[in-house]
């Protein structure tokens, strides 16, 4: 078989390691394996690189990917559609496995029903996509954050601060919640459920008046307090999929900070974590799921499950229906959040 494989979207730490998982699970087989550069956007213009065992030997040890990333939509590309079907074509691919988060698996599912043989493998460090357990990236972004928060403690303390600390995770907080319960925060905001900042700072000034002079707030980037949507202000321009592109402009923790210092007359600095949460070498976990997530594609491609995607569902790799996990996102459980919450202040 002729495998192609592309990562789209943003980068996650193990992306590496299910391109080795491939790549390796393929040679064995003496299938052909080609990896086409910066997502979508080298399927369309057919720029693509050969793989074998040397090109991806100990990859999985790096964060990022070898093949580099794009958020191309190529249905808002001028023929990018008939790009695509050119490029099966004349690189006779038998089948595309595609890396990516819901846009990059929504455009898979969409070309699967224009009759292209495509395999999803679910990628994002927001763990925000239906149909698996968890999705490599999510496990190293995480762990960053913990220790990102563990480090603050200190400061905070020795400063008598309060630290908003700003993360990761536009309409889903599974990095703020699990991030921000490791990393001991004494509050934790999250975008499925909206917060009043007043209630916020009541539950900080308690925490002061009983002798802990210091607190970790972690907020999503997506959490909301309606009363200060006005305030929050990311850049006007969209990508591809029509994302707000945040991170830009004044968010939401840059806001949250000003009105804690202003309400409480206590001590507030923010930090936003950005990019680094998704960078690095990937934990063990996200290695090891990488790699079982490759081998399960290959096995899929040679099975024919086209349309379906290599999902864990409790310790198993399994097959599913792409458009399981797109459409709608993994939300966190109001149990589990309210669970959190004993643990504020």
């Amino acid at each position: 078989m002729h495998i192609g494989l592309l990562t789209g979207g943003g980068d996650a730490p193990g992306l590496n390691a299910v391109i080795r998982s491939i790549t390796i699970r393929g040679k064995k087989n003496d299938h052909r394996i080609t990896g086409f550069l910066r997502g979508w956007k080298g399927v369309i213009e057919n720029d693509s690189i050969d793989l074998d065992i040397d090109r991806v030997r100990d990859i999985h040890m790096e964060g990022g990917t070898i093949l580099l990333s794009s958020r191309t939509n190529p249905f808002k590309v001028e023929k990018g559609l008939e790009g695509i079907k050119k490029t099966f074509i004349d690189a006779k691919l038998d089948c595309l496995v595609a890396m990516g988060g819901e846009d990059t698996l929504g455009v898979a599912s969409r070309l699967n029903a224009e009759g292209l043989s495509v395999i999803g493998v679910p990628k994002t460090i927001d763990n925000d996509l239906n149909a698996t357990d968890f999705t490599f990236g999510f496990d190293t972004a995480v762990n960053y954050v913990m220790k990102a928060l563990d480090m603050l403690h200190t400061t905070a303390r020795s400063h008598e601060r309060i630290i908003v600390v700003e993360i990761m995770g536009r309409h889903a907080g599974w990095m703020a919640l699990h991030g921000g319960i490791a990393g001991g925060a004494h509050v934790i905001l999250i975008p499925e459920v909206e917060f009043n900042t007043d209630e916020v700072c009541e539950l900080l000034k308690k925490r002061y008046s009983e002798g802990n002079r210091y607190a970790i707030v972690a907020v999503a980037e997506g959490a909301i307090d309606p009363k200060l949507q006005r305030h929050v202000m990311h850049s006007a321009e969209k990508d591809s999929f029509g994302h707000v592109q945040l991170g830009t402009g004044i968010g939401i923790g840059e806001v949250l900070k000003n009105e804690i210092a202003d309400r409480t007359d206590l001590e507030t600095r923010h930090v936003v974590l950005g990019h680094v949460q998704r960078g690095g070498s990937p934990t063990a976990f996200d290695r090891v799921l990488g790699t079982r997530l490759g081998v399960k594609a290959v096995e899929m491609a040679e099975q024919g499950l086209f349309g379906k995607m290599a999902a864990l569902r409790g310790t198993e790799i399994i097959a599913v229906d792409i458009k399981e996990a797109i459409g709608t996102l993994k939300t966190i459980p109001i149990e589990q959040y309210e669970a959190a919450k004993l643990f504020f202040g």
